[in-house]
């Protein structure tokens, strides 16, 4: 019986392991064939950033927000704020750069 729960264990990071994968090869194939147009392609990033996210948290990290404690609640929160902040920040920090380069 003991047995069971390495396997699983061993199971459910391969198979995120894979997804991972998969979330990061097809964007850099549709750029580097650019399949798609511009406009397109950033937005099959970005949605692949956003699953890749949640799937690192619920293979590799095992969080679950069905199950979660409070503390892994608030660990996420946090977490959430942090990238808002730093995406927020290169964006204006981009966006500065590009008025500056072009005026």
């Amino acid at each position: 019986m003991g047995e069971a729960r390495p396997y699983r264990s061993l199971r459910t990071y391969l198979i995120g392991f894979a997804l991972a994968l998969v979330l990061t090869a097809v964007p850099f194939g549709l750029v580097a064939t650019r399949a798609l147009p511009a406009g397109q392609i950033l937005v099959v990033i970005a949605v692949a950033a956003v699953v890749q996210v949640l799937v690192h948290l619920r293979f590799f990290l095992h969080l679950d927000l069905r199950t979660t404690p409070r503390e892994n609640l608030l660990a996420l929160g946090f977490a959430a704020v942090l990238i808002c902040i730093m995406i927020g920040g290169s964006l204006v920090i981009m966006f500065n750069l590009h008025y500056r380069m072009w005026v």
